[in-house]
């Protein structure tokens, strides 16, 4: 079984395992496994070795997030943003007139 760890307060914590379900399973009864990861992520094996993720969404605001989250023209606006503080042509939060 698959774990993760969190990390509050400086301390890290086990987080709840992901479930692992077997691909003849997930195939078998994909809305029941699509309910099961709006929760947590669902680990698809393939002959007892993790083949994929099944991943859910509660709300569209959950999928809005993880689109935004793994598209490459964000995630490159982001670092040259980054890369810009680190040169120092950032503007710093306390200098910004509202």
């Amino acid at each position: 079984m698959f774990q993760r760890m969190k990390q509050e307060n400086g301390l890290k914590r086990q987080v709840n395992p992901m479930k692992t379900a077997a691909l003849n399973e997930v195939k078998d009864d994909l809305s029941k496994y699509l309910r099961l990861a709006e929760k947590e992520e669902v680990i698809i094996t393939r002959h007892g070795k993790p083949a994929g993720i099944l991943i859910g969404f509660a709300s569209e605001d959950d999928w809005f997030d993880y689109r935004l989250e793994h598209d490459p023209r964000f995630l490159a606006r982001i670092e040259r943003a980054r890369q810009s503080i680190r040169s120092g042509r950032g503007v710093r939060l306390e200098d910004v007139k509202i």
